[in-house]
């Protein structure tokens, strides 16, 4: 297994531009040996008869075709207004020209 030294840890915080302190830079090369350990077990399975492939899903075009299946609705809404005037809903004013009620 590939051992993260301080020259590897010290080119992945140049790659990365992060500045980590002695405690992060312990627990920064545990956790990436941590990985390496895990990719080398993976690398252990027996993938002969595994297709190669880029994605876990098919990719395909997921997107339709935009279609106008009904309108904007406002004659059935405006049918159910009491009163109605220029193509909307006419309320009485509730604040007067001063701001007050």
């Amino acid at each position: 297994m590939k051992q993260i030294d301080d020259e590897i840890l010290s080119y992945i915080q140049r790659l990365s531009m992060l500045e980590l302190s002695e405690e992060e830079a312990r627990q920064a090369r545990l956790d990436l040996q941590q990985m390496i350990a895990y990719l080398d077990k993976l690398n252990e399975l027996d993938t002969t008869d595994v297709e190669p492939m880029s994605h876990v899903f098919l990719l395909g075009n997921v997107f339709r075709d935009d279609v106008v299946t009904n309108q904007d609705g406002r004659t059935d809404t405006l049918a159910n207004a009491p009163k109605q005037r220029e193509g909307g809903f006419y309320v009485p004013r509730t604040i007067d020209g001063e701001g007050t009620q």
